[in-house]
């Protein structure tokens, strides 16, 4: 089990944000946290990782800050690049934790650069300065930079917003490809459709907690999207696989 939650519990003041999540991520899973917002998604992961005060157990937390590293991919949703570094170099970064203090990147760290590179197409940009992207092209970069980290487990936060519908569609199909490699990656998601197509199993949150887990079909009934989003929507299962499409606001 690469992820396990056991009653996780961040208060705000007196308000619980995340109350009493339980939840396990196994390889080969690629799991889409979904729900409104405020509904606790963003916190939850951070929770998970430790960067929250919580009570209740995050198998995380349980290691050492160095194992933890190798372990976990973390792409947060703030994605601020501060320092005009060329994108090689950035992407490199996602090395560290396999490199001890003053060594210099090996050619197994090369590779897993020019692989992360190109899974998020951007092979041709490792010269570049990352700071003269555009905020997509900013945004796989800081994708790429995680999945060079080559851990068992990434925890992504909203990943795909701000990406043009290619590269939405690209992401989301080389996580489920890492998924299915043996990675479990969890990513936290506001467009359903994307999330119902790619996603092995959604965790749907709402008011702190989870509301629902597992299989898009099973998520996404007409209750569920009523009480929790307060729409309606159209899901079918075809030769193309799962299409979800909403349709319009409940009143």
């Amino acid at each position: 089990m690469h992820l396990a939650l056991d009653r996780l519990t961040v208060m705000r003041g007196d308000c619980p944000v995340v109350d009493g999540a339980s939840l396990a991520i196994a390889p080969g899973e690629l799991v889409g946290l979904i729900g409104p917002n405020g509904a606790g998604k963003t916190t939850l992961m951070r929770g998970a990782l430790g960067l929250l005060p919580h009570t209740g157990m995050s198998s995380l937390t349980d290691m050492a800050p160095q194992t933890r590293a190798r372990h976990v991919a973390w792409l947060p949703q703030a994605r601020e690049i501060a320092w005009p570094v060329s994108v090689e170099t950035l992407v490199t970064l996602g090395r560290t934790p396999h490199l001890a203090a003053g060594q210099r990147p090996s050619e197994t760290d090369r590779a897993a650069v020019a692989e992360a590179l190109r899974i998020m197409d951007l092979s041709g940009f490792e010269a570049r300065p990352a700071t003269k992207l555009s905020g997509g092209e900013q945004a796989r970069v800081l994708i790429a930079r995680a999945l060079a980290q080559d851990t068992p487990l990434i925890l992504a936060d909203e990943p795909i917003a701000g990406l043009d519908p290619g590269h939405q569609i690209a992401t989301m199909q080389a996580f489920a490809q890492l998924a299915a490699g043996g990675k479990a990656i969890m990513v936290s998601l506001h467009d359903l459709g994307l999330a119902a197509r790619h996603c092995t199993r959604l965790i749907l949150m709402h008011r702190g907690r989870i509301h629902a887990d597992g299989p898009p079909e099973k998520v996404l009934t007409k209750a569920n999207l009523a009480d929790v989003f307060g729409i309606s929507a159209h899901l079918t299962r075809g030769p193309d696989g799962v299409i979800f499409q909403p349709l319009e606001v409940l009143t």
